[in-house]
């Protein structure tokens, strides 16, 4: 298969070989679909996880020369490495923000973040490689592991999940070790299991984060689990879900939720405007989960419950980042709130506190409100029924990153 996806045709071969339904929404100049990998189906819940991406396929597939730095095609405002430290403040402002005139990455990391997914990306090492040089990343210090001991299936929709999710924390922490551990299904069991080997990892190499861009609707046994998130020197992030409401793990009091927004930039010259809450970005209060003591301060919009996300970053496939994946084709745009949960994991090990837990990691992400961009546009939820609002709310948390303090 060709390396890039270049023209409408080859764009619908591999939608279908991702098992891609219907076009799940309609853009100008595009259209945003939903892999079958992140459709939960009846009875999941409890049972196996999906995953939380989207892509954003132009109209007549990718026009433009192919750099050998930069964007892979130009003349496109998708999000790099560099626009989104720019954007985040994580290297030094340059007005605009424009992912085609930007090469200063984030630098920085150690210790080691895993990530944990469902089934095999056989060709995570190179595409990883190939997504360092094209966006002048230092070269990855990077290990596949099988959970089980034996190499998984394949998985074309839990392979662009992969892609993603490696290259992604790579681009926020690239002096950081990254290990992928695959379990050998999207069944509970089997992630569950992965969990607990990427806490013996990341325990050993002296802490870090675990990276689960996955997840499944509340089921009332979930709070069993929350044990698995408990590993000392280990900060875990999970993606908060791509529809209205709440998913498992993201509403475990262990875990930070990562929600999503969108990024708005000026159509004509790309210069970043503002952000604002992603309409489709799960969040809301916990059916299950009680509210831990870290959301003291926001317990008159919580209640008595635990209430996600905790914090955000971009997620709209229609102002996505660029992935690669050979496996399906090549180059991406990609969306949804599993890109902001490794993103966010990477920006929380650059930052270097590195907390003894979540809860730890929680509870000084909550003490440092004013150290995260409030998000006070927009809206999500059920019939759109949560605003974002100043200071914490249903449909993106705190907010985004500002710099590395508060983290």
């Amino acid at each position: 298969m060709r390396r890039y996806v270049t023209v409408a045709v080859a764009a619908l071969a591999v939608s279908l070989a991702l098992g891609i339904p219907a076009p799940a929404q309609t853009q100008h100049k595009g259209t945003v679909v939903i892999p079958s990998s992140s459709i939960e189906k009846p009875g999941d819940a409890g049972k196996r996880a999906h995953t939380n991406l989207r892509m954003f396929l132009p109209t007549g597939g990718f026009h433009s020369a192919n750099p050998l730095v930069g964007p892979p095609f130009s003349g496109y405002f998708y999000e790099t490495p560099a626009s989104i430290g720019c954007i985040y403040k994580l290297t030094k402002a340059v007005a605009g923000c424009n992912p085609n005139t930007l090469s200063a990455n984030p630098t920085g990391g150690s210790k080691a973040i895993a990530i944990v997914d469902a089934f095999d990306d056989p060709n995570a090492a190179s595409d990883l490689a190939s997504f360092s040089t094209q966006f002048g990343l230092p070269a990855p210090n990077f290990q596949v592991v099988y959970a089980s001991g034996t190499k998984p299936p394949a998985n074309s929709g839990w392979e662009l999940e992969e892609s993603l999710d490696i290259e992604w924390s790579h681009a926020m922490a690239p002096s950081a070790k990254i290990y992928l551990v695959e379990a050998a299904s999207n069944s509970n069991a089997d992630l569950f299991a992965a969990v607990q080997k990427a806490n013996t990892l990341v325990a050993a190499a002296g802490g870090g984060e675990i990276s689960m861009s996955w997840g499944e609707s509340e089921y009332s046994s979930e709070v069993s689990y929350d044990s698995y998130f408990s590993t000392s020197g280990v900060v875990y992030f999970a993606s908060a879900g791509d529809s209205a409401g709440t998913i498992y793990p993201s509403v475990s009091p262990e875990v930070i939720s990562a929600g999503g927004t969108t990024i708005r930039r000026n159509p004509a010259t790309g210069a970043f405007k503002s952000e604002a809450a992603w309409p489709d970005s799960g969040g809301g209060p916990s059916r299950y989960e009680l509210r831990p003591s870290y959301q003291s301060a926001v317990s008159s919009i919580v209640g008595s419950v635990r209430g996600v996300p905790d914090m955000s970053a971009i997620a709209d496939p229609n102002t996505g980042v660029w992935v690669y994946d050979s496996g399906n084709g090549g180059w991406w745009v990609v969306g949804g709130t599993s890109v902001s949960s490794p993103l966010l994991a990477g920006i929380v090990n650059r930052a270097g506190s590195f907390a003894p837990s979540s809860n730890a990691e929680l509870t000084d992400i909550y003490s440092h409100m004013l150290d995260f961009k409030d998000t006070t546009w927009g809206m999500c939820g059920p019939y759109m029924g949560y605003s974002a609002a100043k200071t914490w709310d249903f449909c993106t948390g705190l907010g985004s990153p500002k710099g590395y303090l508060g983290k």
